[in-house]
């Protein structure tokens, strides 16, 4: 596993998206664990989840508590492991996502989603999306608040343009640490905000990183799945999956760019880790960065 800075924290090059493990057709508690084992064991040090990422009503905080309980049971060490949630978001339970980025309702999520973690301030807290209905100097200043509190101890933004990044720097400083984009082959025009993000020192954590190249936990199982792209017929000569090969590619875009892949197995996380030890040489890239 190789490693890259995001702020002041070293963590791995490539982290895990937690949500498929709570939301639609997620597997059992024990293949869930398991997943999350197979990424510590894999050298994966970074563990992505949010209030929000549960399927039934009434479920707030699923995926906090199994990331809480894996990490408990994990016969190793987990000190140097981030886990990074977010708030902000709700699910009814209908399939429907919400979004609340009120201050008193930001405050009130992160104090819950840091005793579901078990941990006395939360590594990484992520405000999942702007609130059309509120200031979003107010939920950057709630952000703000939380760490003069000691709840947690940095700050990323999510789903945001490169004006909602510049305004929040200059509201948090260098406790603004990460912005986390959907960002992958089939959809690039977060290109901006990367730029924007590897300029400001600020960690770029692309979600839904597989786009193009295998079908979305969001997808459901009658999602759409690429067969033939540039990154299927490189894996194909390369000998390695071509979800291997977009996370390669993503790590190449820039040294900012952490990204967190979904799983829900214990392979296919291992073989997403894998991305870090493939160097892609410069005529291979021209060849991907094509549609």
């Amino acid at each position: 596993m190789k490693y890259r800075r995001i702020g002041e924290l070293t963590v791995s090059a490539i982290g895990l998206g937690a949500m498929p493990l709570s939301i639609e057709h997620r597997p059992d508690e024990d293949r869930a664990i398991a997943t999350v084992h197979a990424a510590l064991d894999a050298g994966i040090t970074l563990i992505d989840t949010a209030d929000s990422y549960h399927w039934h009503a009434g479920e707030r905080g699923h995926n906090e508590l199994l990331v809480a309980r894996a990490l408990a049971r994990y016969g190793g060490d987990t000190s140097d492991v981030l886990v990074a949630t977010k708030g902000g978001r709700g699910r009814p339970g209908d399939g429907s996502w919400t979004v609340d980025a009120r201050p008193a309702h930001l405050k009130q999520a992160a104090e819950a989603s840091r005793k579901r973690l078990g941990v006395e301030a939360i590594g990484l807290y992520q405000l999942h999306k702007p609130d059309p209905a509120v200031p979003w100097a107010e939920s950057v200043g709630a952000l703000r608040e939380l760490l003069d509190a000691g709840t947690v101890r940095a700050v990323g933004i999510s789903n945001v343009s490169t004006d909602q990044i510049r305004e929040a720097h200059a509201i948090l400083g260098d406790a603004l640490i990460s912005v986390q984009n959907r960002y992958s082959p089939a959809v690039r025009d977060a290109e901006p905000t990367l730029e924007l993000a590897t300029r400001l020192g600020l960690g770029f954590l692309p979600w839904s990183p597989l786009g193009g190249i295998s079908r979305s936990s969001l997808d459901g199982p009658s999602g759409p799945a690429s067969a033939d792209t540039a990154f299927h017929r490189l894996a194909a000569d390369r000998g390695v999956s071509p979800q291997r090969i977009a996370l390669a590619w993503l790590l190449h875009r820039s040294p900012a760019v952490v990204p967190i892949p979904g799983a829900s197995r214990p392979a296919s996380i291992v073989d997403s880790a894998g991305a870090t030890d493939i160097e892609l040489e410069a005529g291979e890239l021209r060849q991907l960065q094509g549609p």
